[in-house]
């Protein structure tokens, strides 16, 4: 999924990777987050993904601190909240580098589907092997990215 927009749950509750003094030669106090994500770089990801056939979603992303799976009941407030998809991680380094004025391009890689009515199980194995099974398609976008950098 090309990640377009982020919900950072993590700084809202006051765990920022920016807290305490700033170091003004990295970026400002207080960094725009408006666009986060590079818009001109998401456009050649969705080129490289129609070349290379890859079907690449588009989302808000949204950063839990786990290391626990959601309840149907965060998942329904997440739905709520317009997320698309949810990630232990992602979020603060999005906001260091865009705090060190970094492009930055997120792509995250769906490896579960939500358990939204409890009737599933969700477990680290199943998100390992789906995570085998993406991996070729993200290096190959990756580098379908990089080489048109």
């Amino acid at each position: 999924m090309l990640i377009t927009d982020h919900i950072n749950f993590l700084g809202m509750a006051g765990v920022n990777p920016l807290r305490g003094p700033n170091m003004d030669e990295f970026g400002v106090r207080f960094p725009d987050m408006s666009q986060a994500y590079d818009r001109e770089l998401g456009d050649i990801a969705r080129r490289v993904a129609a070349d290379k056939e890859i079907t690449l979603y588009e989302g808000v992303y949204v950063c839990l601190s786990g290391p626990t799976f959601e309840t149907p009941a965060e998942l329904r407030f997440l739905l709520g909240a317009g997320v698309d998809a949810v990630g232990m991680s992602t979020v603060p380094e999005v906001v260091v580098a865009n705090h060190g004025g970094q492009r930055v391009l997120g792509i995250s890689g769906i490896t579960n589907s939500s358990n939204l009515y409890g009737e599933a199980e969700t477990t680290h194995e199943e998100v390992i092997e789906t995570g085998l099974i993406l991996a070729p398609k993200m290096m190959s976008l990756i580098r379908g990215v990089l080489r048109e950098l």
